[in-house]
């Protein structure tokens, strides 16, 4: 289980000791020179997973561009990030929105000319019952995390098709195969998102382009602010490691899905959840009194 948002966060998790302070200089197994002369496109790119993960690119070599909702977020990261001699450029958009979406693309080839890497962070939920939710919650995070997911997905292979060159999109899921409640909207839409791309690494191996998921599990971000501090003080306990993750670790894994090291890998789902994903069980609204003996 990620954050509450991936999207906008600021300044990532200075709570937790993942500014971009710490994100500019944590070690890391990777070469300098490992994305050298890529451009990677990281959605959610100001949120904590998103924003560890074009730090990370970044450092590798790759120009990042940065998008997100907020042009004042991404251009405050942009300004971090030059200042520390990393390629960088930030997009606002609407991932829900297909014209937003084409948009963004557009400029990506108009600039850059090419795209290498995909990172589809960009999302959201929010803990609540599932039978309290309203059409209006429910169809908010469906868009956001399954439609806006796939239009991104869409534009991108369309481009390298056009182009006829290779791509690589990793998506940022959940971990299904745990027990997460709380939060039905967001499992159900990135299980989708989980059968789409498994299903479109089939599809779209003839154009060379890789599809994979990474699924996080107990996080710590700044999003987790949604969740009571009674829920977040069990998380560590979801996983037999017995600890809560963090956005490096993650964005770690992004770069060796969306890399040349996992160029015989697609249509896979790296958990990044400690084991969470064979045991435990996550309750973001607290765990009922009726599961606790």
């Amino acid at each position: 289980m990620t954050n509450g948002s991936n999207d906008e966060n600021s300044n990532v998790d200075a709570h937790s000791g993942f500014d971009d302070t710490a994100l500019a200089t944590m070690p890391t197994v990777y070469a300098p020179d490992a994305f050298a002369g890529q451009v990677a496109l990281i959605s959610g790119g100001a949120g904590g997973l998103g924003r560890a993960t074009a730090w990370l690119l970044g450092r590798l070599g790759a120009h990042v561009i940065v998008a997100g909702r907020s042009q004042e977020k991404l251009d405050a990261l942009v300004a971090t990030l030059k200042e520390h001699d990393i390629a960088a450029s930030g997009i606002a958009l609407d991932i829900r929105s297909p014209e937003s979406v084409n948009d963004l693309f557009e400029t990506v080839w108009e600039e850059h000319g090419r795209l290498d890497l995909l990172v589809n962070s960009a999302g959201g939920q929010f803990p609540q019952a599932a039978i309290d939710f309203t059409e209006k919650g429910w169809n908010a995070v469906i868009n956001t995390n399954l439609n806006g997911t796939w239009f991104m997905m869409q534009a991108a292979a369309r481009r390298w098709r056009d182009a006829d060159v290779p791509g690589s999109i990793v998506n940022i899921v959940v971990v299904t195969r745990q027990g997460l409640y709380g939060v039905a909207h967001t499992v159900a839409a990135r299980a989708g998102v989980v059968g789409l791309s498994q299903n479109l690494a089939v599809e779209w191996a003839p154009l060379n382009i890789r599809v994979n998921c990474i699924a996080p599990g107990a996080i710590e971000t700044e999003g987790w602010k949604v969740y009571t501090p009674e829920a977040r003080a069990l998380y560590y306990r979801s996983n037999p490691m017995m600890r809560n993750g963090n956005p490096w670790e993650v964005a770690e894994a992004c770069a060796y899905l969306g890399g040349s090291a996992a160029g015989y890998v697609t249509g896979e789902v790296l958990n990044v959840a400690g084991g969470g994903q064979h045991w435990g069980e996550t309750w973001t609204t607290g765990k009922p009194d009726y599961f606790k003996d």
